[in-house]
Parts: C-alpha cells; sequence; structure tokens
C-alpha cells in the first residue's frame, strides 16, 4: 500500500493511509488477530458472514428487480444544520448554546 506525501503535508497522507486501511478491512483483520480464535467460533462467525452476504445480494437483486421497495434515502446532513463541524445558523445568531452548554446573556436595552 502506497501514499504520496503531497507539499510536506504529513497530516493528509496518514488520513488517505487510513481510509485505504479501512476499505481494506485491515484495521478488521487485525483486532480479529489480537486474540487467539478457537475453529469452532471462526466457523460460525466466517459463516455468519457469508450468511449476510448473500442475503444483502439477495435484497440488491430483488431491489434491481423491482420486487421490493428501495430504502428511502437518508439525508445528507441533520435538519437544521448546514456542514457536519460547523455550528447551525441558530447558534451563530446567539440563540442556542456554546459549547459548554452555558447560554451567552445579552444585556438588556436601556429603557
Amino acid at each position: 500500500m502506497q501514499v504520496l506525501v503531497r507539499d510536506n503535508n504529513v497530516d493528509q497522507a496518514l488520513r488517505v493511509l487510513k481510509k485505504k486501511m479501512q476499505r481494506e478491512g485491515i484495521f478488521r483483520e487485525m483486532k480479529q488477530r489480537k486474540a487467539y480464535e478457537k475453529p469452532s467460533v471462526r466457523k460460525a462467525r466466517e459463516k455468519a458472514e457469508a450468511v449476510r452476504r448473500a442475503r444483502k445480494q439477495a435484497r440488491k437483486t430483488a431491489i434491481r428487480e423491482g420486487l421490493i421497495a428501495a430504502p428511502k434515502p437518508k439525508p445528507r446532513f441533520p435538519a437544521g444544520s448546514r456542514r457536519p463541524g460547523f455550528p447551525s445558523p441558530s447558534v451563530t445568531q446567539g440563540q442556542g448554546g456554546n459549547a459548554s452548554g452555558q447560554v451567552p446573556v445579552t444585556p438588556a436595552p436601556a429603557a
């Protein structure tokens, strides 16, 4: 596995490497190999994985052939927020709380 480092940006290269490793299933395999797995447990796990794959394939085929309805697409971002990691418009306008959970107090207008 190879990742190019551009402009000495090691952080971005690490993110790319981790994503590649995740896609390849290396992290799952490392976690599995951490401890000994008895042959009977291994057979049961592999059989369950095969059943899961077969069911998924059958479900996709049935959706493609129109036998069952396709699931509704999930919304990309929850209602009220534009993008993950960015505050929603209500927080930026001073109506929501801050990271500590406290609501900022605004002084009352002088009468």
